[in-house]
Formats: C-alpha cells, sequence, structure tokens
C-alpha cells in the first residue's frame, strides 16, 4: 500500500480518483485517524456512490469514533448501493457487519 504522502500526491495530480480518495481513507484509519478517514470515504462516494468497500469501512471509521448510529446509517446506504451494484458480496460483508452492531 502507498504511504499517505504518495496517495497525497496522486490525489493532487488526480482529485477525482476514488481509489486514491478510498486508499487516503483506508491509511487514516489505520492510523486511528477516524475523522479524516471518514471524510475520505465521503469524499469517495461523493465521485462514485457505488463504490461499494467505502460504505463498509466508512462505517467501521465511525463506530470507531464511537458513533454506531451513523455507522449503522452508513451501512444500510450502502447496502442499498451494493445491492443495486449487484455485488452480492459487499452486502454479504455489509449485512454481517450491521448484525454485529445490533
Amino acid at each position: 500500500m502507498p504511504s499517505l504522502d504518495q496517495l497525497q500526491k496522486l490525489l493532487e495530480t488526480d482529485p477525482g480518483d476514488a481509489f486514491v480518495l478510498y486508499g487516503l481513507g483506508q491509511e487514516y484509519a489505520r492510523l486511528g485517524r477516524f475523522a479524516e478517514a471518514v471524510a475520505h470515504y465521503d469524499r469517495c462516494l461523493a465521485v462514485d456512490p457505488l463504490y461499494c468497500y467505502a460504505y463498509y469501512h466508512k462505517a467501521r471509521a465511525q463506530a470507531g469514533m464511537g458513533a454506531a448510529a451513523l455507522a449503522k446509517e452508513t451501512l444500510r446506504s450502502g447496502l442499498s448501493a451494493a445491492r443495486k451494484a449487484g455485488d452480492v458480496h459487499a452486502v454479504a460483508e455489509m449485512d454481517a457487519l450491521l448484525e454485529t452492531m445490533d
């Protein structure tokens, strides 16, 4: 995985690159910087609303911040997007995560 600095440089080249935005979210989440992770997942989803795993990891970051209600809302939105995209694997993973939050 590229470093945070490398991802920031890539983002400067193309601010609308959903993959880079997702990668930045992943890096911030890995560092425990959940608010920044959520912000990057949101930017990713603004570019590509069907980027299913951004919903999943956004919800995990929100849960890490203690915002379980927001995480559940994110997962419900993600389930809708994953069904629309036909991504059964993402549906299963988000469904399983949602069940652990009830």
